[in-house]
């Protein structure tokens, strides 16, 4: 593949853990094309204090191109304000607000507490879509691009403890053919006016949609902690790793406490293995979360720093055809999702959390992919309380150019020197990175998705990814890895798959293709379903398959649109499904209705969620409660 010159793969070696006595722990080092690795999650012990920044931010559009040609750092004009988290697109009533593409900024006042005089303190936002600049007073403190995962500066020498500042956030919401995900912005004949174009069937919501944090920490403080669970018999191997930030003298001690309050395991130094007498293992649906307590201790016995690290002890493999936890086989059921709702786009939502959590309860769903990017934070923490499994993604979706409504008669090459190159390839490592630090230690993460619907089919493909899968597989050697494979690349035609530990694949024959005749696409989709069985016999999990529906529409006749429909199409995947030895898992898409860039095929966006966007069930809701209630495939 010619133009990808000057690659160079990260020389991180990270052997497999083996026996306990022999772990290793893959390092987070940099090359320059990299973004600093945030580490641990602020948190509020007693060591350590958390200001949460949520609430009303003045707000503003950049006025062209040139974002240094206002002085931004400034007090912004009165006028708009708006609400952090959400996406800003659909809070205004305005249709230059809704479809601006470029920079916004956000500002408002905040002030250091004056009892942080011996602390180090940290501005911290948890994503900015897609490119983010954080500014204390008038300068630049700290620059991301990737809008999933969070970034931060610290300000320690910038304001005192006491001292008002001024807190400026830029966000630009413009993807390329060298961004994850990728687009292209165009200008229009007529007005010159700037147009995003991307290849996701998702609206490019943009702004603060998580939470923007004030923190401090200990002048020596726990910057990192990597945890790897194993069982051996009845008891419960913690393998953990510490890195100290200024660390100069103190030991470190580790505690790992139960539910009930007791510390039922010690150790002490930064690397080793915690034992867990008689544990109680983290299981789908059934979860159980010790607390792995690490300090640091000084020569007088004081604690320097404290910090909680919740942590489920469980297994993850691959055997044949199967997907175990704990040494038992799983079987997905569940969706796709998105961080969707009205008015605040994809701003993080505790309600809807809840609520969508409740729901996926209700109807048998034990498990989900972060469908395409990385979730809030938050959410990946109630999946591990409340034991659902999930199937954690990276924002790369897009690396198709020839999927979105294109012709396959004269069709574009997606990986070339003007589409998906090089430096889109670095972009990916970097996405893949930061996903598997700040995600690494959750229970409820059992595989990574490193991509959703690539073109696997084409020229280049192989170049661009295996690479990649290299990365994750050192950067983690104890999950699998997978992608979402497309309909256009077949078992025979595919040319990565053979990299990944489970086949992924989307497929809506039914819909897409053979529409409407349920009886042609049962027939293909069986013969597909069954040349991925035989080609790799290993576990294959149906990522996506579905119908757009409009709640409310019936049909007698099972028509395209009805609720009849859906619920006919999903039984049809199912009765294939339940013939096929290899099926892993079931993920409907979508769990709800979601926003997607306006057009002739989508009306007030995406339908094919079996609940509504306000989460109304549909017949389909209740089809497959009772399949996913009464299922038994373990």
């Amino acid at each position: 593949m010619k133009f990808l010159t000057g690659l160079s793969l990260l020389s991180l070696a990270a052997p497999s853990l083996g026996t306990p006595a022999a772990r290793h722990f893959p390092r987070n080092e940099m090359t320059q094309h990299e973004q600093p690795l945030i580490k641990v999650r602020p948190q509020r012990t007693s060591s350590r204090e958390l200001v949460n920044l949520d609430g009303l931010w003045k707000f503003a559009l950049a006025s062209g191109l040139n974002d240094t040609a206002q002085p931004w750092t400034a007090p912004l004009p009165k006028g708009l304000e708006c609400p952090v988290p959400a996406s800003y697109n659909d809070i205004f009533i305005s249709r230059e607000i809704h479809d601006h593409v470029g920079w916004v900024y956000y500002q408002r006042e905040v002030i250091v507490p004056k009892g942080w005089s011996q602390e180090r303190y940290l501005v911290r936002a948890e994503s900015a879509t897609h490119h983010g600049r954080i500014y204390v007073n008038n300068r630049l403190v700290a620059e991301h691009v990737g809008g999933y995962t969070p970034f931060e500066a610290d300000v320690t020498e910038l304001v005192a403890p006491g001292e008002k500042f001024r807190l400026t956030i830029g966000v630009n919401n413009e993807l390329t053919h060298e961004t994850i995900p990728p687009g292209k912005i165009t200008t229009g004949n007529a007005t010159g006016k700037r147009i995003q174009t991307y290849q996701h069937d998702f609206y490019n919501y943009a702004g603060l949609a998580r939470s923007i944090w004030l923190y401090s920490v200990p002048q020596q403080h726990i910057q990192d902690i990597t945890v790897v669970t194993d069982v051996d018999g009845d008891n419960g191997l913690i393998n953990y790793e510490v890195e100290v930030a200024n660390q100069t003298t103190g030991q470190i001690q580790i505690s790992v406490i139960d539910e009930d309050g007791a510390i039922v395991a010690k150790a002490s130094g930064a690397q080793g293995t915690v034992t867990i007498p008689s544990v109680k293992l983290w299981q789908p649906g059934a979860a159980y979360l010790y607390q792995l307590q690490v300090n640091i201790v000084g020569s007088s016995g004081d604690v320097v720093d404290t910090y909680n690290l919740a942590t489920g002890v469980r297994t993850v493999k691959v055997a044949g055809s199967q997907f175990l936890i704990n040494g038992k086989p799983f079987y997905f059921t569940g969706f796709g999702k998105h961080e969707d709702t009205a008015v605040r786009g994809k701003g993080h939502d505790p309600a809807y959390m809840v609520h969508d959590f409740q729901l996926m309860k209700w109807i048998g769903a034990n498990s989900f992919r972060t469908s395409h990017y990385p979730y809030a934070e938050e959410v990946m923490d109630f999946a591990d309380r409340n034991g659902i499994v999930v199937i954690d993604e990276t924002p790369a979706v897009g690396l198709n150019i020839a999927l979105m409504g294109v012709s396959e008669s004269g069709a574009p090459q997606t990986f070339t020197p003007d589409a998906i190159n090089d430096k889109t390839q670095e972009a990916h490592k970097q996405a893949i990175r930061e996903l598997i630090a700040r995600d690494k230690n959750h229970a409820s993460v059992v595989m990574w998705s490193i991509a959703n619907e690539p073109a696997s089919h084409e020229d280049g493909a192989r170049e661009y990814f295996e690479p990649l899968t290299n990365l994750t597989r050192q950067l983690d050697p104890t999950r699998p890895i997978t992608f979402a494979n497309v309909g256009t690349a077949t078992y025979q035609l595919d040319r990565i798959s053979d990299l990944f530990d489970v086949s992924c694949i989307n497929r809506y024959f039914g819909w897409y293709s053979q529409t409407g005749d349920l009886e042609e696409a049962e027939a293909a989709l069986e013969k597909e379903l069954h040349g991925w069985q035989e080609k790799f016999h290993r576990p294959i999990v149906m990522t996506e398959y579905g119908a757009d529906t409009l709640a409310g529409l019936h049909s007698i006749l099972g028509l395209p649109w009805s609720e009849e429909f859906q619920v006919q199409m999903l039984d049809m995947y199912h009765r294939v499904f339940d013939r096929i030895e290899s099926m892993a898992g079931e993920h409907v898409w979508n769990f709800a209705d979601f926003q997607t860039n306006l057009g002739i095929i989508r009306v007030d966006g995406n339908k094919k969620g079996v609940f509504t966007r306000d989460r109304k069930p549909k017949a389909a809701a209740h089809s497959l409660r009772a399949r996913w209630t009464s299922i038994d495939k373990n």
